[in-house]
């Protein structure tokens, strides 16, 4: 069964993009780690820790998701067809 990459990238677009938003949104409450603020900032422009900055934070994980999702659909989907050779 062969996964298909564009919804696998559109729902692992949606997670990453809210998960994002959940650190940010839980750092400008105080309740997150600061080295895993530290590294979310500096992979994403715009992010920090408060209201703002996760919605930011967001719209690059929705990006970054997406990305990461279709190609990961798509090496899935090679292993397993080379696999059954």
């Amino acid at each position: 069964m062969k996964i298909n990459p564009v919804k696998f990238a559109i729902v692992a677009s949606i997670t990453w993009g809210l998960y994002i938003l959940l650190i940010g949104w839980l750092a400008a409450a105080g309740w997150s780690n600061q080295s895993l603020i530290n590294s979310t900032t500096a992979l994403y422009l715009g992010f920090k820790p408060t209201f703002l900055g996760g919605i930011v934070g967001s719209m690059w994980g929705l990006v970054d998701g997406l990305a990461a999702g279709y190609v990961l659909a798509m090496a899935l989907n090679r292993a397993k067809f080379s696999l059954k050779k």
